[in-house]
């Protein structure tokens, strides 16, 4: 069998048209090229998700490209029901019934509940279909599924069983609702069948096949699911999800395996039709939970963070300079439409499919001919039309001639030069004005913005608003970008409760977690809340153990020095990757750095203030090298100060301080127990390594906090 470079997955539904704006229980389609999910499409109707399928069907058809497009919901019904229905086990022949008798229009409205009630008048007794909206309709069709025997056709199918599936393809009404769903999805695969001359599986030998359609059930994945739903946070769409892991892991197969799922149905496949993918759900669990995305980056290593042989205190910039060496990006990439990417790193230099400006036009309102004109009076006579923006002359101005242009216009054929209408006198037949004008006046040359197959963005950058209007102007309606980094916090140590939790002798507010928490969610990272360990090992181990599964780094705030309950670097040193860096600045000093299961982690001070600078100094600029956007050093500024300081030699500084006309102040305190002073602060003062005695005006190098992007 011959490989499949396209996956299609569809998330159907039977609820009635979406609004405008994605949401779930709707219809979502993924799509995947090699191993990687390359757009997830939201349709607010049937209709246009019918419409969307076919139209990317004849593209792929086109391109030559094989396509393997799977649905989640049952290609057939228990043995015997088709006979029953259209008095042939032909799968197809109650497809053709179906797709001649249901109604569905634009606004969801349609007659399914009226199908399925002559249905049930086929057969003797209650049932089989059941579940409506309104108790005293459709005499039919029972309300509740109680009384009904399931004696002439089985409730579910052989594949339901082997899948463990719930559901049954006879419940109309109360979810889940799969019998509705097949109701209304089997007359829209009918015609695609027809029209694109799919192979549909396993009723039909496919081997051969450019168009395979296939039943799929997300539930086989549902463990990759619940890890990415837990990784992404509350506002992630979940049937989105199903369709980027689906399309992706099936797209991830070795065709050898993919051909053996095919070969696995069963001979009562041939009229049930068969879940693909049953028996196989670790293989696609995995292959759907590998880094989410095709881009993969290789991991690193358990020594990324080991210091050379005999450096004991590192200097700031020697640590700075070993993270930016030994770090690289470690996120996947996807691919998403544009109204998804901003604030996404790209993945890939983003290049223009078209120039901007498309073709030569013109830049202001007015009259246009060929050539410039020289000194003196000059009268045109006028052709018949215009040309506007979006709305092309259809013919060529001959020489000697003008025609009237609006703003944005494709310059006509035999038209190279512009003149503003304000400085022409016209009579509706002619134009007159003076010269001189330069030959190509108030005109735009075709791709004098950008030019096609250009690189207009590239890989690295976090993409902006006004970069998403550069990527539309030149054609691109999806970038390829990294999936988000996502960054667990941890807490520790027995003193630790909750902001509103009674504390009892001994014991202080949790301030490291919210504080780190919004922070990261201000770099544009995705922030996971692992909550607070307490002083126990194994508990500490545990929470550890899930950080790993759910994260790309974790941050933990204390436990990072060499003491009895000092936890974090104990467990560290267990997994054989732990390395305490000493270093040479205050407020912070012990940072413990490792890897835990792959992993990055680090061991942050447990002292807010301390904490936070780590946080900025080294954790931001290490986690935008991980999360793909390269290391980006703050924008620092020399202003007087307005402050006395003497320093030793020995030891970096960073003062909280703020501007206030023009110079820099610090906090009254230096005492890193002293929280308020973060508020207080609007930025950083930055002492250097050697001794410094800086006076009122010396100047001083300020790093404001939205240097840090905070």
């Amino acid at each position: 069998m011959s490989r499949f470079e396209t996956i299609l997955a569809v998330d159907w539904s039977a609820a009635k048209r979406r609004s405008q704006r994605p949401g779930k229980d709707a219809i979502w389609l993924g799509v995947a090229r090699d191993g990687t999910s390359e757009q997830q499409i939201y349709c607010r109707s049937r209709q246009e998700a019918e419409t969307r399928i076919s139209s990317f069907l004849d593209d792929e058809k086109a391109a030559g490209r094989r396509v393997l497009a799977v649905y989640d919901f049952p290609f057939g019904y228990p043995r015997g029901f088709a006979r029953r229905i259209t008095g042939s086990d032909d799968p197809f022949a109650l497809w053709q019934w179906l797709e001649e008798r249901v109604e569905d229009a634009e606004d969801g409205s349609n007659n399914r509940f009226e199908v399925a009630s002559a249905m049930n008048r086929k057969f003797a007794g209650a049932g089989p279909f059941w579940g409506k909206p309104v108790e005293t309709a459709w005499p039919d069709i029972p309300y509740r599924k109680a009384g009904i025997a399931y004696e002439d056709v089985a409730e579910r199918r052989s594949a339901d069983l082997a899948a463990k599936a719930a559901s049954s393809c006879f419940q109309l009404f109360f979810n889940p609702t799969v019998g509705s769903q097949i109701l209304m999805g089997l007359p829209v695969l009918q015609r695609l069948r027809l029209r694109h001359n799919a192979a549909v599986w396993p009723f039909e030998k496919v081997a051969d096949a450019q168009i395979v359609f296939a039943e799929i059930w997300p539930g086989l994945i549902e463990p990759a699911v619940r890890s990415a739903m837990a990784a992404a946070g509350p506002e992630e769409i979940r049937d989105r999800v199903q369709m980027r892991l689906l399309s992706q892991a099936l797209s991830r197969l070795p065709t050898e395996e993919l051909a053996a799922m095919l070969a696995a149905a069963p001979e009562d496949a041939r009229e049930e039709a068969w879940i693909l993918g049953t028996g196989y759900e670790d293989r696609l669990n995995a292959l759907a939970s590998d880094g989410q995305g095709g881009l993969n980056p290789p991991p690193l290593s358990n020594d990324c963070f080991a210091l050379p042989a005999g450096v004991d205190w590192t200097p700031v910039d020697d640590a700075l300079a070993l993270l930016r060496g030994r770090l690289g990006p470690i996120t996947s990439a996807e691919a998403v439409p544009l109204s998804d990417a901003l604030g996404r790193v790209l993945a890939e230099d983003a290049v223009a499919k078209r120039a901007n400006p498309p073709l030569p036009n013109t830049a202001v309102d007015g009259y246009g001919f060929a050539g410039g004109r020289g000194e003196g009076p000059h009268v045109l006579p006028l052709v018949q039309g215009r040309a506007a923006a979006g709305v092309p002359f259809d013919g060529r101005v001959a020489e000697g001639s003008a025609i009237r242009v609006l703003t944005g216009a494709a310059l006509p054929d035999g038209v190279d030069t512009v003149i503003l209408e304000e400085d022409v006198s016209t009579d509706g037949a002619r134009i007159a004005f003076n010269g001189p004008l330069k030959q190509g006046a108030n005109t735009r040359k075709a791709g004098e913005d950008v030019c096609a197959g250009e690189a207009i963005l590239p890989a690295g950058r976090v993409i902006t608003p006004a970069d998403l209007a550069l990527a539309s102007a030149t054609g691109l309606a999806e970038l390829t970008v990294r999936l988000p980094l996502r960054v667990g916090v941890l807490s520790t140590g027995d003193e630790l409760v909750e902001a509103g939790e009674a504390s009892g002798k001994g014991q202080i507010f949790d301030a490291n977690r919210p504080m780190l928490l919004a922070l990261i969610r201000q770099l544009g990272f995705v922030p996971v809340d692992l909550g607070k360990a307490a002083d126990d090992r194994d508990a500490l181990r545990a929470h550890l153990d899930g950080a790993a599964a759910r994260t790309d780094v974790i941050l933990t705030s204390g436990g990072a020095s060499a003491g009895d309950e000092d936890h974090m670097s104990a467990l560290l040193r267990e997994a054989g990757a732990m390395q305490e860096w000493r270093i040479a600045l205050k407020p912070g000093r012990p940072l413990a750095l490792g890897m835990w299961h792959g992993t990055p982690v680090f061991g942050l001070p447990g002292n807010p203030v301390a904490a936070l600078v780590c946080t900025l100094i080294f954790a931001r600029p290490a986690m935008g090298l991980m999360a793909g956007a390269g290391w980006q050093e703050p924008q620092a500024f020399e202003v007087p100060a307005a402050f006395e300081k003497r320093k030793k030699p020995g030891r970096r500084e960073y003062l909280r301080a703020r501007v206030r006309d023009g110079r820099a102040e610090v906090f009254k305190s230096e005492g890193s127990g002293r929280i308020s002073g973060l508020s207080w602060a609007e930025g950083l003062v930055e002492l250097g390594d050697g001794a410094a005695e800086i006076k009122p005006g010396d100047p001083v190098r300020f790093i404001p906090y939205g240097s840090f992007a905070m």
